[in-house]
């Protein structure tokens, strides 16, 4: 599937609420996303998708060699930017970290060299900033880190001011983190993805939903969707994952 890497190949996903309302992204605003992707191409991207589309936020990702992360991601703000309904999670962003406020999330990952560019990507929404969220995401992380067939972790961080490269500074009251988890191979993408979202579904008040569901919980909750990323090729995990967990009736 595709060409395996070269040296230096990383994943980044950056997530952010740009919608006009506190429920669900709209379709228009879905598609001029996905109309502008090309433009990372021409940043330096390797691959480039619109990969999660959870509650009113939305996760862009790509894989690019490091030398291209500051242009690809300063690319990606400027999609954001230039699709915004609303712009409350760009105005967090900060080029100093004292001015840093709730900003965009972020995720960056190693690809191993001679691996394939593949990855689970999970996206968080939360509907009042529930703090719990952060936890449910380190749920997930952990669960990935003891699992074979990881290459490396990255997620949004709840320890202080993050520096985003290329970006700026965003601070620790955002509150719909993004984890992105390159994997070794393609089959081991289903255990992967399996073990994070049941870590993250252990906690109180998670719900999985479908790419592009809208919030419709009871405030006090937390959702969260799951993409495999594999080569460029983006497919929505939740629908095969709840068919997985169901419960076999003799």
């Amino acid at each position: 599937m595709g060409e395996e890497t070269g040296d230096n190949l990383k994943l980044t996903s950056i997530g952010a609420d740009i919608s006009r309302n506190d429920v669900h992204c709209s379709l228009e605003l879905v598609e001029k996303i996905e109309r502008d992707i090309p433009q990372l191409i021409l940043a330096g991207a390797q691959k480039a998708a619109l990969t999660n589309v959870t509650g009113d936020d939305l996760v862009i990702s790509a894989f690019l060699e490091d030398e291209n992360l500051e242009k690809v991601n300063q690319a990606i703000v400027e999609i954001l930017k230039k699709n915004a309904e609303d712009w409350g999670d760009i105005h967090g962003i900060s080029p100093t970290p004292e001015g840093a406020g709730e900003g965009i999330s972020y995720a960056e990952a190693m690809v191993r060299d001679g691996r394939f560019p593949d990855a689970v990507i999970l996206s968080f929404d939360t509907y009042g900033g529930e703090s719990f969220v952060h936890h449910v995401a380190e749920s997930a992380m952990n669960a990935a880190a003891g699992m074979e067939g990881v290459t490396d972790i990255g997620g949004s961080s709840a320890d202080g001011v993050r520096n985003i490269p290329g970006v700026g500074y965003v601070s620790d009251m955002t509150d719909d983190p993004v984890v992105a988890v390159t994997v070794e191979d393609l089959e081991s993408i289903g255990a992967i993805a399996g073990a994070m979202v049941g870590a993250a579904l252990g906690n109180k008040n998670v719900y999985m939903v479908k790419r592009g569901s809208p919030s419709y919980v009871i405030p006090g909750s937390v959702i969260l969707s799951v993409s495999a990323y594999m080569n460029g090729n983006v497919m929505d995990l939740a629908g095969p994952l709840s068919q997985r967990m169901r419960i076999l009736k003799v």
